[in-house]
């Protein structure tokens, strides 16, 4: 799925189950998503458009991510059909016919531009605009303000988001839920979807304990049901903290199933045509996150700058990932992968070039030494690519080496807020 030139030629005929939806789109985060799964879900094709890197700097301040970044992110998120660079900051009518679409839509606040005026004020006349919920707690003005503040506030303990998702799964022996861990579950459901945005058709989510049912390698407990991978396919598993999931994360995931399916063209298994990413023998990738004590005490400082649910949300988000384990253990033992739900060990484990510190043992070395039920290797490494150094250390060194930028950044939109709530309703 590669961003269409503007303008289409011919122009797509508009229908109503066709919808647009624009935005920055720095940071991949929950919120974004969020906004995007809500927009699938008001019709069956979505047409992403994104804004440059040069109208944003305009209208809001830097971007810290470069738009071939952003585009990137935006085509990895399963529920877009179409991303479209460079449009117009105040969303423009005339792209919407161009590409098709009847209705655009927003969240339930209000975004302006630089001269104060409401971004969608053209299409709101025309009766073209359509309102989903905003996601709260997310954006990427909060984000920059954890790394330039360098807080700790949102980390999470231990396993108190898996307490709080099963404490709100059905059952007549658990007392009544809190508010936030219902809402908690209902994200991790919605964002588990299918491509399609139906819930209980994607992504399976379970959580590990290394202590229950007092099992010597613990046990994977289930969160929410989603697809189990079929007899033929390949299971694979891939693990990291996948925080401020980015470019690097996204590509790293897209190799891994492109490698696997080019393996299957050359076992004959069947022939590639095309992107070997979006047709081909898919393998089920199943992605272990780990928890913020773990991270946090590998990367110190308020690593990491997204807590366990955001970023657990945003790898749910992602096409190139089939299931879900929440606090996966930071060295993966062939014990650990023999309890996963999807069949025990996999066909492979992924990771990609990381350089341990001289201090720290290889938490891949047994699994480089093991084989596969085919005999194969069992570790599996993704080389250097295009965007193999764009982590959250990275973010982060790009956002502290233009501070004064980014604090500019801040108080602008603070004041930006103050006007545009005062604008809904």
């Amino acid at each position: 799925m590669e961003p269409v030139p503007h303008p289409p030629n011919p122009p797509i005929p508009v229908q109503d189950d066709r919808i647009w939806i624009d935005g920055c789109f720095d940071f991949a985060h929950h919120g974004h998503a969020g906004a995007v799964l809500q927009a699938k879900q008001l019709g069956k094709y979505l047409v992403v458009g994104v804004h440059s890197d040069e109208e944003i700097f305009e209208n809001k301040g830097p971007t810290v991510m470069t738009l071939k970044e952003r585009i990137a992110a935006v085509q990895a998120c399963k529920w877009t059909n179409l991303p479209v660079p460079n449009a117009p900051y105040v969303t423009d009518p005339a792209w919407l016919d161009l590409y098709g679409c009847r209705y655009v839509v927003h969240g339930d606040d209000i975004t302006t531009d630089a001269t104060g005026e409401d971004c969608y004020r053209i299409v709101r006349s025309l009766g073209r605009f359509k309102i989903v919920k905003r996601t709260p707690g997310i954006s990427t003005t909060d984000l920059v303000g954890r790394m330039l503040l360098c807080t700790k506030q949102h980390h999470l303990p231990p396993f108190s988001l898996q307490t709080n998702l099963l404490s709100a799964l059905p059952s007549l022996n658990r007392p009544t839920p809190t508010a936030e861990a219902v809402y908690q579950l209902d994200c991790v459901r919605s964002y588990a979807s299918d491509e399609f945005g139906v819930v209980g058709n994607g992504s399976t989510v379970f959580s590990y304990d290394p202590n229950f049912g007092g099992s010597p390698n613990g046990s994977c407990l289930q969160i929410v049901e989603g697809k189990r991978p079929r007899q033929e396919q390949r299971v694979v598993y891939v693990d990291g903290g996948f925080d401020l999931f980015s470019s690097g994360h996204i590509e790293f995931l897209k190799l891994v199933v492109e490698t696997e399916i080019k393996d299957a063209a050359r076992r004959g298994e069947y022939e590639v045509v095309g992107d070997a990413a979006s047709g081909g023998r898919k393998p089920y990738v199943v992605a272990g996150v780990h928890d913020d004590r773990t991270i946090n005490k590998f990367k110190r400082l308020n690593y990491p700058i997204m807590n366990l649910f955001e970023r657990a949300l945003c790898v749910l988000q992602c096409r190139y990932i089939s299931s879900l384990i929440l606090s996966s253990p930071f060295v993966p033992s062939l014990a650990f992968l023999g309890t996963l739900p999807t069949g025990g060990v996999p066909h492979a484990v992924y990771h990609g070039p990381t350089k341990f510190m001289p201090s720290e043992a290889d938490p891949y070395q047994e699994l480089k030494e093991a084989k596969n039920v085919f005999g194969e290797p069992l570790f599996r490494e993704i080389t250097e690519h295009e965007w193999s150094g764009v982590n959250a250390g990275e973010i982060v060194s790009r956002i502290v080496r233009q501070r004064s930028l980014y604090e500019e950044r801040q108080r602008r939109k603070e004041a930006k807020v103050e006007k545009e709530e005062s604008m809904i309703g």
